[in-house]
């Protein structure tokens, strides 16, 4: 039977192309064209109405974005624009503006030194164009200070030096929600994408469900219908079958259970990048078990120390309520609420609960899905909170308190 290292070698010389770089787990990239080029029919269905896309986060949105839109945005005839608004979530409008800023000059200031020439007027030509003297690039107006106006100046001057409308592409837009002044950050995007609904599409994504609901949905709100609110679509198993291909040309005499795989893809939350991880794991140890292949995973030094410093970072009150929530427990129930009160230093109330699950829930460490309620983002932190934690607080009906399952 050929060693690991021998099948990693075969794997090696199988992959390599004549003149291409070797193929890898991070190589393998799903592109959905067809998904991008829906979302634009959308967009030029409704001029003035941009989409936002729902999905929990590190599930392949800003990829698509990136890999997917931006492409079928240019051929289409859009000047794709993307801004990340967790670069500075105080000041979400800072952030828009600075993507459209570096637009504006890569329109108008090209690289090469020839396209900066063209770009810049003749002034004046001597005999036979014996001299040539070029004349002072065409100055405007200096760009307003605030940042709402500083928006919309860049929006219309962006739109009329391309040539074309810009598909604005804001990642992360619940940020907006959390910024200082929010709802009036809120009513000024909105008021500058009506403004311009001809000139600039608009693409919105947010990784929290509840908080994309609340700014869209909200009667009185300025966002209030503005957007269409979509849920953005896992990766189906093409993407799985396809980590099993490349574990296959590694490991010749080796196969991946694909529906296990399915299941492993489902309990992580559908995360590509981290399920690359588990796998790459695998085959650098030949292994084809997906189940025992995550225990591990949830064991490795690399993991335990990152989340037992998440907790760690917590107050006692706040780690009490996410045992509970890992091991399946309603929060505020009423036997849960007397439990928490018996916990030296943590002595519970209801609305000191809310307060807890309200700022993990900022924080990122919770989320709260519409008829679901609240849960923990991360399931692999879920999973170790649960198997190193035990609340004891209904046994047998009587209230216990929490105790750590190692001691």
């Amino acid at each position: 039977m050929l060693s690991i290292v021998a099948e990693l070698a075969i794997a090696i010389f199988m992959t390599m192309n004549n003149n291409g770089p070797m193929k890898t787990f991070d190589s393998i990239q799903i592109l959905r064209p067809e998904l991008a080029t829906s979302y634009l029919a959308l967009l030029t269905a409704q001029p003035g109405r941009p989409i936002a896309l729902f999905a929990p986060r590190r599930v392949g949105k800003t990829y698509f974005l990136d890999g997917d839109l931006s492409p079928a945005a240019e051929k289409a005839g859009f000047l794709p624009v993307y801004a990340d608004l967790w670069l500075n979530r105080t000041a979400p409008l800072d952030a828009i503006n600075q993507a459209l800023e570096e637009a504006l000059d890569d329109v108008n200031v090209p690289h090469s030194v020839l396209g900066r020439m063209v770009k810049t007027p003749v002034r004046k030509v001597g005999v036979l164009g014996a001299s040539l003297g070029l004349g002072r690039t065409p100055t405007r107006r200096d760009l307003p200070d605030k940042p709402e106006l500083r928006m919309d100046t860049l929006i219309a001057r962006l739109a009329n030096d391309a040539g074309k409308p810009v598909l604005l592409m804001l990642d992360e837009i619940q940020a907006l929600a959390h910024s200082a002044g929010g709802d009036a950050v809120i009513a000024s995007i909105r008021a500058v994408l009506q403004k311009h609904k001809k000139k600039v599409f608009a693409v919105f994504t947010g990784s929290s469900q509840e908080a994309l609901g609340e700014m869209m949905m909200s009667a009185g709100g300025p966002m209030y219908q503005f957007a269409q609110l979509l849920t953005f679509p896992f990766l189906e198993i093409e993407f799985l079958e396809r980590l099993a291909a490349h574990f296959s040309e590694v490991h010749p005499r080796k196969r991946l259970d694909v529906v296990a795989l399915q299941r492993v893809f489902e309990h992580i939350g559908f995360k590509p990048a981290l399920m690359k991880d588990i796998v790459k794991e695998m085959s650098a140890e030949g292994q084809t078990d997906v189940r025992l292949a995550l225990e591990k995973f949830m064991k490795d030094d690399r993991n335990v120390p990152a989340w037992q410093g998440v907790f760690d970072a917590l107050q006692p009150l706040e780690q009490a309520v996410l045992v509970i929530l890992a091991h399946g427990i309603a929060p505020m129930g009423k036997d849960t609420i007397m439990a928490l009160s018996t916990i030296p230093a943590v002595n519970a109330t209801l609305a000191k609960v809310r307060a807890a699950l309200d700022r993990m829930r900022k924080a990122g460490i919770l989320c709260n899905p519409p008829k679901v309620g609240y849960m923990i983002e991360d399931r692999l932190f879920r999973d170790y909170l649960a198997t190193t934690y035990q609340p004891n607080y209904i046994t047998n009906g009587k209230i216990g308190t929490l105790r750590r399952i190692q001691e």
